[in-house]
């Protein structure tokens, strides 16, 4: 069995920690990076270490963000009282390329999965709820994803502002079930937006 310098071993592991990436292509990369020259890994190096250091949780919305509050809660011409609330900050991306959502966001980071040990008080919603007690959201938009654990943070959700809000809708089923959102295309993003419904209990 091969053996790894030290070094190399280390970077591997670390590699292996980013979603998606096995062994082998832990492997490869870190080889990758070896042979690029000094100024390319400092600079991925340095890339790294300024992500880290520059980027905070909006005050708002909990989105990632190098400003407080992040551009969207900033921007006077969206509608503020409309609130998409998404499991991560690249389901913002998704959503914006349909370009025919302009209101502004909330992200969770994360979803209900009791499996994972990840209950309501794990997620970021008291902001949320905050917004909604205050009286400055008429509608809040539940764009989780059609997983499991995506519904059940949904419902979680609609049943905690339910009575707090002037209308809390679910996305429709234009995301394939099982999917996450991040992935949609745009005419399946627009037509899941377009044909959201209020939540009933």
């Amino acid at each position: 069995m091969s053996r790894y310098a030290e070094p190399m071993a280390r970077l591997i592991e670390e590699l292996k920690k980013l979603p998606g990436v096995g062994t082998k292509t832990a492997q490869r990369y870190a080889f990758h990076i070896l042979r690029s020259s000094d100024e390319d890994a400092s600079a991925l190096a340095g890339a790294v270490r300024a992500l880290k250091a520059g980027l905070h949780l909006c005050s708002v919305c909990n989105n990632v963000t190098d400003v407080d509050p992040c551009a969207y809660c900033a921007n006077p011409a969206r509608n503020h009282r409309l609130v998409c609330v998404v499991e991560e900050p690249t389901s913002i991306a998704a959503i914006e390329r349909t370009q025919g959502f302009h209101g502004v966001y909330h992200v969770l980071h994360g979803t209900l999965s009791p499996l994972h040990g990840v209950g309501p008080d794990q997620l970021r919603t008291a902001t949320l709820v905050g917004r909604v007690e205050r009286g400055e959201v008429d509608e809040v938009i539940l764009a989780t994803s059609p997983t499991l654990e995506g519904e059940a943070t949904a419902n979680w959700l609609a049943n905690a502002l339910r009575g707090k809000a002037a209308r809390v809708t679910r996305i429709a089923t234009g995301v394939p079930a099982g999917s996450d959102i991040e992935y949609a295309d745009e005419v399946t993003m627009a037509r899941a937006l377009e044909g959201r419904h209020e939540l009933k209990t």
